[in-house]
């Protein structure tokens, strides 16, 4: 089978891995965490110029309407410069499900301004109640269509526009039916946001809504479900390319550091562990590949859900060895190895736990 880039597809890669060569390096990207958002404005910006905001929206949005290659191409190069800007989270993941369920009126208030970069939504979904990837959705629409309850976790949701927040509107806190999508306004009365550090240094919040006045987007959890295909293989691209990026550095660092008088990646023990993760890499990059070819069939969800089960755990395995070859440098901030490993980690956790993925892929529980 022909895995050879279009011309397109090409041109976004080269895009991409221009913008994390300009402008990505160890003390620009703490910087860039650093800011109030959690990332760089001016980055963001950027992105947007370059059309890499708008590409992975329909083409009725201005957008590109990107397949599975061209996103699964854009985020692992993306991934290999361990970039900060949310574009998962803001784009992938909130812009397109406001695209899928808002109506029209919305959308042409909002979709423009989306594509460009100049607004930012995030989605806020989850809660404490919901374990191990299930569903668990207790916020609730009030009579005046005010939202009231509490979501644990938004990543990227500090300093965008608004909030696409799940809520009940009739059932139990586990039952699929019964949630829709509402709007709500980042500065609405009642909405009360707590920013905090994710683990990989990016910025989320939690809400608490008390009456906050909300805008009725339709939809319901199954466009939540559908929605997150996509931007599930943008997060295992993305993990994949960090794998990438750890491994070649590590490799360098073993072909040029010497101990008893020789390199250490002369040492048959160290060679044999790093065979074993460059195997991983290329099952994980099969595994991709599977997944991107199975688009427009049945299995596409499936195949997804098989690629981040598998490279989930091996992804954080890869960072463990790579910061055990690298020393106690390895988990510092002096080096890309613990900002990859950290990314890794919560590229494994969110939005739920790779054995939920597993076991959506067997087609149990």
């Amino acid at each position: 089978m022909n895995f050879d880039l279009n011309e397109d597809e090409e041109m976004l890669k080269a895009l991409a891995e221009r913008f994390v060569e300009d402008n990505y390096d160890l003390d620009r990207r703490r910087q860039y965490l650093g800011g109030p958002n959690g990332f760089s404005p001016q980055m963001w910006a950027l992105l947007a110029e370059l059309g890499l905001i708008a590409a992975p929206l329909a083409e009725e949005s201005g957008g590109l309407a990107l397949d599975a290659t061209a996103i699964a191409t854009v985020f692992e190069a993306l991934g290999k410069g361990i970039v900060a800007e949310p574009l998962i989270e803001n784009v992938m993941v909130a812009a397109r499900l406001f695209e899928r369920v808002a109506p029209a009126a919305l959308k042409a208030e909002w979709m423009e301004a989306l594509a460009m970069g100049s607004r930012r939504l995030a989605l806020a979904h989850a809660e404490h109640g919901s374990r191990g990837g299930s569903l668990w959705v207790a916020t609730k629409v009030g009579a005046d269509g005010s939202l009231t309850g509490a979501k644990s976790c938004v990543p990227a949701g500090a300093g965008v526009d608004g909030y696409i927040v799940s809520a009940r509107e009739s059932g139990a806190e586990g039952d699929p039916a019964g949630v829709t999508l509402f709007l709500v306004a980042a500065d609405a009365p009642g909405l009360v946001r707590t920013a905090w550090r994710t683990v990989d240094g990016a910025l989320a919040v939690s809400l608490e809504l008390n009456g906050a006045p909300a805008l009725r987007l339709g939809g319901s959890f199954a466009d939540v479900a559908a929605n997150e295909t996509l931007a599930s293989l943008a997060r295992s691209a993305e993990a994949l390319g960090i794998m990438q990026a750890l491994f070649d550095a590590t490799l360098d660092y073993l072909r040029t550091r010497q101990q008893f008088g020789a390199a250490l990646g002369s040492f048959q023990a160290i060679q044999h562990r790093m065979a074993a993760q460059y195997a991983a890499i290329e099952q994980a990059r099969a595994l991709l590949n599977l997944a991107i070819v199975s688009q427009g069939s049945d299995r596409f969800a499936s195949a997804v859900d098989g690629l981040r089960a598998f490279i989930a755990p091996a992804s954080v395995e890869l960072g463990h060895e790579m910061i055990q070859f690298h020393g106690g440098m390895g988990v510092t901030d002096e080096l890309m190895i613990g900002h990859g490993h950290k990314r890794l980690l919560m590229l494994s956790r969110w939005p739920d736990d790779p054995q939920a993925a597993l076991d959506r892929f067997a087609g149990v529980g």
